[in-house]
């Protein structure tokens, strides 16, 4: 078994990284594997932060992994520090919260497999695709709220978002490692103090009195005594 996932804890609670290509051997008849995860997973309690850097990999095993991260009895903080593609993509939007790095990416785009036989085996994978795009847009409508033509437009098309694009989108709820309000508040301050003080200068220099100039004859006079 490839594992693709970890488990730990730090001083915030339970943390799960998925790096990697997710289930790079197929859940797909394979009881053992999700049944491991599982285990895993709710062998704890408490707030979950996931980590994502994938680029995607088998759809199913994203699907039960997504809908094992939607029954976690607490809160899933979803970090995507790298790349969120495909279906890695699918998994984020279990997070009940989710983060993205200002330099991570996130892709989506329509399911694909390979199919060998004649023209009804290739129908039938047709159909297949069809309906595993209605899923994952099930999970993207949920998460954005964005209408499922919108949706569908943007797997067609092959999408890829970055953290602010993604944000504005409705995929992620926030930036890591953006400055916090307060600090914006005190930039203000220091720029409005400076230009305070840069005014209160220029009001001192215009009420400033000039100096009475010296006349060209006294100048003249003092010259002669130095004669």
């Amino acid at each position: 078994m490839n594992k693709f996932w970890n488990f730990s804890e730090d001083e915030m609670g339970r943390v799960l990284h998925l790096n990697g290509t997710i289930a790079s051997e197929s859940w797909v008849d394979d009881d053992v594997t999700p049944q491991i995860f599982k285990n895993e997973l709710m062998s704890g309690s408490g707030p979950l932060t996931l980590w994502i850097n994938s680029p995607g990999g088998d759809v199913f095993a994203a699907a039960q992994i997504y809908n094992m991260l939607m029954d976690y009895k607490d809160d899933v903080t979803v970090n995507i520090d790298g790349i969120a593609a495909s279906a890695a993509s699918v998994i984020a939007m279990a997070g009940t919260t989710v983060n993205m790095s200002p330099v991570a990416m996130m892709m989506i785009h329509n399911p694909m497999t390979v199919a060998i036989g004649d023209s009804k085996e290739m129908e039938k994978a047709i159909a297949m695709l069809s309906e595993v795009k209605e899923s994952i847009l099930n999970a993207y409508e949920i998460k954005t709220s964005l209408s499922r033509v919108q949706l569908s437009h943007l797997m067609d098309a092959e999408s890829w978002f970055n953290a602010k694009k993604a944000l504005e989108l409705g995929f992620a709820d926030s930036i890591l490692y953006e400055p916090a309000p307060h600090e914006d508040g005190t930039v203000q301050s220091m720029m409005f103090s400076r230009a305070a003080v840069t005014n209160q200068l220029l009001l001192k220099l215009a009420d400033k009195k000039p100096q009475p100039k010296t006349p060209v004859s006294q100048l003249e006079k003092r010259l002669s005594l130095l004669k």
